[in-house]
């Protein structure tokens, strides 16, 4: 699937100021729907579970994509959806709200959660979540065709030990949801550029407005709203920093007014229309030409990310991967970024491609396939240096090479 294909696929919106202002989704939905369910249902096989309970909002999304205050419900057990291997698809809500399920077909019954999080039930807790386990219970027998095994991504104690009491054998849900996220089709790939236009729309935003005086917040504060106001959703992260704040990295932005001379680096992590992730790095100075310490970090950090880039095919294995990346020299390692390369769809995702160094102790193995959207990471800084250069592409693995999805500039005056 080409870059020009995608842009082929696109059927709705109009084109402003850079980014694509929808009116109507570029790609059927449905169809987009579709393919995902039959993603989880395919893994679902693989680890023989003939249920799967999904309370993370980025999974329920991914399975039913119905939306109701996503962050406010990744707070509390407020929200889950039910998927039956050979079955119906349920979604639990935290009220009666089933306007918000209209039109989804992949949704097939619409209820209301019994309240068992704390805030929403205090000491009745205890009473509502066996009513919640014994709804579970029976979907179960009724659908699961003797299979008793029901997969979970995230639930508290008390919920686990009411299914368990119901005769449930619970199984690690993450390990499903993870991996059919991490291979997109040629529709999720079309929305995925929708966020990123958008992204690179608010980035564009920041960029014009970026002069000495104004504060990190401000700056930040550019992207938010042209996201927003472009039908975007949120932002996942505020990892904007200028100056000696930049070194090392992951500080969040501040009321710190960026000075004329200042590195300014920042990560979009961008949750845009659709709810597609967005996850792109830039690094600018402020108001005058770079010095040259200034170019000799942007410098390596673009060599990293492009080595990195070139790297990536289809079939590798994740060892192979790390082993080929670029060589981060001594003097950069203390401040590196904490991974290589990660995967992106609704957010972060699978694949975590770790350092060669490290890859023992904290990596894992697994195949580079065509279809993964991936993060090319770096961070460039010395110990004890002023500042730290942060660059990210986004990138989409083919069966022939990889395409880039973030095609923001990189500043070519800082090589």
């Amino acid at each position: 699937m080409t870059l020009s294909s995608i842009q082929a696929l696109k059927t709705g919106g109009v084109r402003q100021h850079g980014a694509m202002e929808y009116s109507e989704a570029p790609v059927d939905l449905d169809t987009v729907r579709r393919y995902r369910l039959q993603r989880l249902r395919g893994k679902m096989e693989e680890f023989d579970v003939a249920g799967l309970l999904l309370f993370n909002q980025l999974n329920t999304r991914y399975a039913v994509d119905a939306t109701n205050m996503q962050i406010w419900c990744s707070h509390y057990e407020a929200r889950c959806a039910f998927v039956a291997l050979d079955g119906p698809v349920i979604l639990f809500d935290f009220a009666n709200h089933p306007h918000l399920s209209e039109g989804i077909p992949t949704i097939d019954e619409y209820r209301v959660l019994p309240t068992f999080y704390y805030f929403g039930s205090g000491y009745r807790s205890g009473e509502y979540v066996k009513e919640f386990a014994a709804q579970i219970a029976d979907l179960m027998k009724n659908h699961g065709g003797g299979n008793r095994r029901l997969a979970i991504d995230t639930l508290s104690h008390s919920g686990c030990d009411a299914l368990r009491v119901k005769g449930l054998e619970l199984v690690e849900g993450e390990q499903i949801t993870e991996t059919a996220r991490a291979v997109k089709s040629k529709e999720e790939l079309v929305l995925m550029q929708a966020s990123m236009d958008v992204c690179e729309a608010g980035v564009r935003s920041m960029h014009e407005a970026l002069e000495p005086g104004i504060t990190e917040n401000a700056l930040w504060a550019k992207l938010h709203e042209t996201n927003i106001r472009l039908g975007g959703e949120w932002i996942e992260t505020r990892l904007l920093s200028s100056g000696p704040r930049t070194n090392p990295w992951y500080r969040e932005c501040s009321m710190r007014q960026i000075e004329k001379g200042d590195m300014v680096s920042f990560d979009t992590d961008l949750i845009g229309p659709y709810g597609y992730c967005s996850d792109m790095s830039r690094a600018w100075v402020c108001g005058e030409k770079p010095n040259d310490e200034q170019r000799r970090l942007y410098a390596r950090a673009y060599e990293q990310i492009e080595h990195n880039i070139s790297v990536l095919k289809t079939g590798m294995t994740f060892r192979e991967v790390s082993e080929k990346c670029w060589q981060i020299p001594d003097e950069f390692q203390t401040n590196r970024y904490t991974t290589l390369i990660h995967g992106v769809g609704l957010a972060d995702e699978y694949p975590n491609i770790k350092h060669c160094d490290e890859f023992e102790e904290k990596g894992y193995d697994g195949l580079v396939e065509a279809g993964m959207t991936l993060c090319v990471e770096s961070v460039i800084g010395s110990v004890g240096g002023r500042e730290c250069v942060k660059l990210e592409e986004q990138v989409i693995v083919t069966e022939t090479g990889v395409e880039r999805q973030s095609s923001y500039p990189f500043t070519m005056e800082m090589l």
